[in-house]
């Protein structure tokens, strides 16, 4: 697809800043600068006119999703792999990666973060491909970087897979990861759906790879990136016996040893299993999940498994890949880039676009509302996906991510569209009702037992995947959070049920988890001030009165973090060290999320919130937008961040509005 640049600096020069400021923007306002009021009124009408400007015409809205250079770099080495690469396409990706290589040589994982081993590797690797030589100087800074860190030998799993499929590294060398796990009973530990539904659709089409164990001869070695090419895989040691890591690391020992003499007629078995379950849950537009990763893996599964490229669910597949692309034209020196998006996001900002031009003032028919309330009741999914292995008997109802997902409908997503839904005044409001009705019924029965809610599954926390040799990247179950939870929450008390016993059940869940210091864990977003700018809003939404300790608690948290400038803004590494919860650069979507929390708990008249608004004011753009380089969206804490484009432009007017306006319109009963 070909997308608009979202911001000032989509794809900034190679030498990308290093590090985190916390002022690094200037002041908001002086103090002779106009009054925080009128400073909002001018911010919120232009942010209108441009959230308004973006709409396409089908009624959705959607900001680029951006990651990092490890999905460019495994699109050109799928491309290897299947013979399928060609010269444009792939120098766009190389000028892309290359814009995002630092000074020193290596490449991060987020902007400002900190050089990270397997993305540079691959990084590396996929220039290589590109035609880079690896005596060019910012070739040979990256290789010296890998060596002093301990070469290929201590990357990732997934990287050192990418290897062996081009001989770089030995099957032999990576844990095992057998198609047999097909045949696991769903009611034993480790059956595939223990694992989180973006693991699942990963793990099922590796276990055909890691069974198949391909090796397609690379043009060139890579001895520059072992820190010894004569013994590039050192031997790990192994944990005592005694505990669960020494227990997983045998069983994988056993693992490689039935590798070597497998039951054949089992194997063949459980590869035939593993590709219906594949085929079976391709999208209509030829993708799976509506997520790269499984995409990439499907395709490869499929091919090893004699599926030719023009059969039709692999040249679906590939179309599918192919939309993950951003192509602009304006690169370095006037050349193409290409970025590869690990998603597509046109629910989840269609929703959050709507409720923002609502708390903006937007009347509720206005002709882009009402289209977007149409393309969001044509996108609800009506039948049964993967979550129904533990709800059986749950009639469907969600809405998923992407533009198509309908084995993989998630709880944020459907909670959010329903409080979109019910600020537009739609012609049909019968029909409205009807998918609001299903679909919270759905919510409501993907809770855990626990009271909370998570991402895509119910009860999905079982402590083994986690432990297995193979996941030593991200998180590979879904457990509930506090920001989906708090969505939950809030979206019921919109219906008037928040005193429904499930709805009471998730407030007291979501008590217990507030931390210490009166923040609140954010596992899709960065970090404590999301979770604790999802939160607030909920309880208070649910009845609970602003002078509640937690609620206190929770403001005086969020006025201490407050930046000098008068924004808020938080590190990704408060994933790895709460000293940085709170603290980073100010950011345009976590000083709306912090002053959502404040606005929520009666504090609009507070100087936080006055300050906070000023500087969204004197850092908007003429265009009505905010430029936000930083990334505030989570996939994996710490393992895998987004910065999703659209995420600073619909917070901050959502937030401008609640303060000029007030927050959402009062609840209304309705039977679940």
């Amino acid at each position: 697809m070909t997308a608009t640049t979202d911001g000032a600096g989509a794809f900034p020069p190679r030498a990308a800043e290093a590090g985190h400021s916390t002022t690094v923007l200037p002041p908001a306002a002086a103090a002779d600068g106009p009054k925080p009021r009128d400073a909002a009124e001018r911010a919120a009408s232009r942010a209108v006119e441009h959230l308004l400007s973006r709409q396409d015409e089908a009624g959705w809205w959607k900001g680029d999703l951006e990651t990092n250079v490890t999905m460019d770099a495994e699109d050109l080495l799928l491309r290897q792999f299947l013979g399928i690469q060609d010269e444009r396409t792939t120098a766009a990706a190389a000028r892309f990666i290359r814009s995002r290589q630092h000074p020193d040589g290596t490449w991060a994982t987020f902007h400002g973060g900190p050089a990270e081993l397997s993305a540079t590797i691959e990084a590396y690797v996929a220039l290589r491909l590109a035609g880079d030589a690896p005596s060019a100087p910012h070739m040979t800074a990256a290789a010296e970087w890998v060596r002093a860190r301990g070469g290929i030998a201590a990357a990732r799993v997934f990287t050192r897979i990418w290897l062996a499929l081009f001989g770089w590294w030995r099957w032999e060398d990576l844990p095992e990861l057998p198609p047999e796990l097909m045949y696991v009973p769903k009611q034993f530990p480790l059956n595939i759906y223990d694992f989180g539904c973006w693991a699942r659709q990963t793990i099922v089409p590796l276990t055909v790879v890691s069974a198949l164990r391909p090796v397609r001869p690379a043009p060139f070695s890579l001895d520059e990136l072992h820190t010894d090419p004569r013994n590039p895989a050192p031997p790990r040691p192994l944990a005592p016996a005694t505990s669960w890591d020494g227990l997983f690391q045998r069983l994988d020992k056993a693992l490689h040893l039935y590798h070597r003499f497998p039951f054949r007629p089992l194997r063949r078995a459980a590869l035939g299993a593993a590709a219906r379950w594949i085929i079976e849950r391709q999208e209509n537009d030829g993708c799976w999940g509506g997520i790269q990763p499984p995409a990439v893996y499907s395709v490869i599964a499929l091919h090893l498994l004699g599926y030719d490229l023009d059969h039709p669910v692999l040249r679906a597949g590939l179309e599918s890949l192919d939309r993950f692309a951003v192509w602009h034209e304006d690169g370095p020196d006037g050349a193409p880039v290409r970025m590869i998006e690990a998603c597509q996001s046109p629910v989840w900002d269609t929703c959050l676009a709507t409720i923002a031009l609502a708390d903006a003032g937007v009347p509720p028919d206005h002709p882009a509302l009402v289209k977007a309330a149409d393309w969001m009741l044509d996108e609800q999914i009506l039948r049964s996906g993967d979550w129904a292995v533990r709800r059986p008997e749950l009639p469907p109802g969600g809405w998923a991510f992407e533009f198509h997902n309908d084995q993989y409908p998630d709880i944020d997503d459907t909670a959010e569209v329903i409080l979109a839904l019910k600020r537009v005044r739609h012609p049909d409001p019968e029909r409205v009702e009807e998918a609001v009705r299903r679909a919270a019924r759905w919510t409501v029965g993907m809770q855990s037992r626990n009271g909370a809610w998570g991402a895509f599954d119910a009860d999905n926390t079982s402590p083994f995947p986690n432990r297995l040799p193979f996941c030593d990247f991200g998180e590979v179950v879904d457990p509930p959070s506090a920001d989906v939870t708090a969505h939950v929450v809030e979206m019921l008390a919109a219906l008037g049920k928040q005193h429904h016993p499930r709805a009471r059940r998730g407030i007291e869940w979501l008590l217990a988890e507030q931390e210490e210091c009166g923040a609140w864990f954010g596992r899709w977003g960065v970090n404590y001030v999301y979770g604790t700018g999802s939160v607030v809003p909920a309880l208070v939404a649910a009845g609970l009165p602003a002078s509640h300790p937690a609620i206190r608690r929770a403001v005086t948290w969020l006025r201490e973090v407050q930046n000098e400038d008068g924004g808020w803004g938080e590190d990704l590494r408060s994933y790895r060290d709460r000293e940085w919860a709170g603290r980073g650069a100010s950011t345009a979507s976590q000083t709306a999320w912090a002053l959502l929390a404040l606005l929520a708990a009666g504090e609009r008249d507070h100087e936080a919130v006055e300050r906070g608004v000023a500087w969204l004011a004197a850092t908007q753009a003429e265009d009505g937008s905010w430029d936000e380089p930083f990334f505030t969206g989570t996939g994996f804490p710490w393992d895998f961040s987004i910065n999703y484009h659209l995420y600073r432009q619909v917070f901050p007017l959502t937030a401008l509005g609640r303060y000029l306006h007030g927050g959402p319109c009062p609840p209304e009963r309705l039977e679940v």
